[in-house]
């Protein structure tokens, strides 16, 4: 398992433990392999972003603090 695989997966991890439908979370790589998309359900996206962005601000300081995300980028889709 590459290290962007593994970003993914503790992305994913993380994110299906704050939403109220985990089913929907996925995580996908996207070009250059640096950058990863969160996807959600609609409803659930105020709740990965939270108020004033400290989720995603969270979310995106533990992917820089793990060996395997440091160099990656997070990026929630609408």
């Amino acid at each position: 398992m590459g290290d962007a695989q593994a970003a993914a997966e503790l992305v994913a991890f993380i994110a299906r433990g704050i939403v109220a439908n985990p089913d929907a979370v996925e995580v996908k790589l996207a070009t250059g392999r640096k950058q990863l998309e969160l996807l959600t359900d609609d409803r659930d996206r105020g709740r990965v972003i939270g108020r004033q962005g400290r989720v995603a601000k969270a979310l995106r300081a533990v992917l820089m603090a793990s060996r395997t995300g440091r160099d990656m980028r997070l990026d929630i889709i609408d």
